[in-house]
């Protein structure tokens, strides 16, 4: 029985991985982390039973980086993913991890980009490939991408794959890459076509299977806001402030650095905070949660390590600014809100790629994540307002106010044109400047991630589409074995359509009728072209130009069924 590693040193990693993954702050090996590195360092073949969000992408993405040869730029290692999506966040992954490795390139391909932007990718050079089945195997056939070097094969959610349709084309690639590789199959189910799948392409595997801790958090408030990282900050301050019951809040970020420069930022901004990290002496860590404690600050600001054992029962609230590795290190983070009996807050800070981690942490505490709404400018505003009020109220009620009155008469007599309503008011403009009350004087916080123009403009055609609908043929149809899901897949996965704005499917023999939003851009409808479904292109074209097509060419060789075109009559 192999002993459980308390730090990724005890794994056999460089020190190059080593000091990436302390950048990246992760400090303890999940299990499947544990299980799993020494094994793929072996070269051993693997068969892991492992659920989204437990760190899997770190257990087989740093074995591949150990043993890549920076110096060879051909494709050593091939990731097969079921989503664009997941093959665009395993490849910013493996690059982050990578950040200690100069010359390192890694290429996510995908239906739904540009195919020149991938050739000149692979052009280039890369020594990992993540990508979806359909771009792969039309990469493999144009020969663009060499597979001749490759040393390692991972199939990441395989039951994934299967669902979608996409396990005759995992097929077709297994068998086009060398029978020399090392593979790996990682995935939440194990049904039987996988299990085949496994037994025919994988050679005498070790089995991992972590059975994921779950826990019940039914004291605890959980909200999630889909964010983007340039609006994050001011988001922030914008919940803290309108937040009922705010007590007292630990801010969880990924790394020591960001502790302090968010502690900053937030003190800058007239709060109360400290920055909590293991690069603390005991003293000074001390110091600071006896703080939090009594009330001399009111936030902290911390990595997963850096907060444990932290039992504060005025913690009102847990703000996870960074998402965390994985649930397991979720569950511990909220579970320091909640404590003694209390209602607990957890609020969740969600990238658009980051979506799928949080639907695992949903089934990891067995409770939905409500979305939060972003409070407006006025709602900010009002609650300032509320305060400013309350304060003054306060002073009247607690303090001697008769040296201060004197001044306000004094300025009243002097000034015969304001009365002591105009000295108050000013009096108020003075205090509140850095903090305006009027909700014009506050900065705008975009509410969803604006994408950048590096993203494309076919990322666009993910949202959910309300207009009309365009009919499309698709050359797949019955005698292809294919289902109306296969199809929502390959279009919602590949082409990043949302499944919502796709109309009615109409299979028959020999090709399919599929109804799309009106209006999608060129670069989609290119990127459609070359999406596969069963192992065949859908050669996607509109429904009305393919019968113009068909009826032309019927013309051209004389063979149309339509009926004569009768005589015109001639005037007598």
């Amino acid at each position: 029985m192999m002993s459980s590693p308390s730090s990724f040193a005890d794994l056999g990693l460089s020190p190059e991985l080593l000091a990436a993954l302390s950048d990246l702050g992760y400090e303890t090996p999940s299990p499947i982390q544990a299980a799993c590195i020494p094994r793929l360092l072996s070269g051993c073949d693997l068969l892991g039973m492992a659920q989204t969000g437990t760190g899997k992408t770190a257990a087989f993405a740093l074995p591949i980086l150990q043993r890549i040869d920076i110096r060879k730029r051909l494709p050593q290692a091939l990731i097969l993913a079921p989503t664009r999506e997941l093959a665009i966040q395993v490849a910013e992954s493996c690059q982050s991890y990578a950040r200690h490795l100069p010359g390192f390139h890694v290429a996510p391909i995908y239906g739904g980009q540009s195919m020149g932007l991938q050739l000149k990718q692979l052009g280039r050079g890369v020594h990992v490939v993540i990508g979806t089945p359909g771009r792969v195997m039309d990469h493999i056939e144009r020969k663009s991408l060499d597979l001749s070097n490759l040393t390692t094969l991972v199939l990441d959610e395989a039951d994934e794959m299967l669902r979608m349709g996409f396990i005759d084309d995992v097929e077709w690639i297994l068998q086009h890459v060398p029978a020399t590789r090392q593979t790996a199959l990682f995935s939440a189910t194990m049904p039987e076509p996988i299990r085949r799948v496994a037994q025919r392409y994988l050679n005498d595997p070790e089995e991992v299977k972590i059975k994921s801790t779950t826990a019940t958090v039914t004291a605890i408030r959980q909200r999630y806001w889909q964010v983007s990282g340039l609006h994050k900050l001011d988001a922030l301050t914008r919940i803290l402030e309108v937040e009922d019951n705010l007590d007292a809040a630990i801010i969880f970020v990924r790394t020591k650095t960001a502790t302090a420069e968010l502690a900053e930022k937030l003190e800058a901004r007239g709060y109360g905070a400290a920055a909590l990290n293991g690069d603390m002496n005991q003293v000074l860590r001390e110091r600071t949660i006896d703080q939090l404690k009594n009330g001399g600050i009111d936030i902290v600001v911390a990595t997963d390590v850096a907060a444990r054992g932290i039992d504060v029962p005025r913690i009102s609230h847990v703000i996870n600014y960074d998402i965390p590795n994985d649930t397991e290190a979720y569950v511990h983070r909220i579970g320091r809100t909640g404590r003694a009996g209390r209602q607990g807050n957890a609020i969740l800070f969600v990238a658009p790629r980051e979506i799928r981690t949080l639907r695992a942490i949903e089934r990891a505490t067995r409770q939905p994540i409500e979305p939060l709404v972003l409070p407006s400018k006025q709602a900010v505003a009002d609650r300032r307002v509320a305060q400013f009020k309350e304060q003054i109220m306060q002073v009247i009620e607690s303090e001697d106010l008769d040296f201060f009155a004197e001044i306000v008469d004094e300025l009243a007599e002097e000034s015969s044109e304001s009365d002591a309503r105009e000295i108050a008011a000013a009096l108020a403009f003075l205090v509140q400047q850095e903090r305006p009350l009027r909700a014009d004087g506050l900065s705008d916080v975009a509410p969803r991630e604006s994408g950048g123009a590096s993203r494309g403009r076919h990322q666009e055609e993910a949202r959910d589409y309300r207009g009309a609908l365009q009919p499309y043929r698709i050359d797949v149809g019955r005698v292809h074995g294919v289902a109306p899901g296969d199809i929502v897949g390959a279009l919602a996965n590949e082409a990043g359509i949302n499944n919502r704005a796709i109309g009615r499917i109409t299979l028959l023999d020999d090709y399919s009728i599929v109804e799309l939003p009106t209006g999608l851009s060129k670069e989609t409808l290119n990127a459609l072209s070359f999406l596969r479904v069963r192992q065949r292109p859908l050669k996607l074209t509109p429904l009305a130009q393919r019968e113009r097509q068909s009826k032309y060419e019927q013309d051209r060789r004389g063979g149309s069924n339509d009926k004569k075109p009768r005589k015109r009559k001639t005037e007598k």
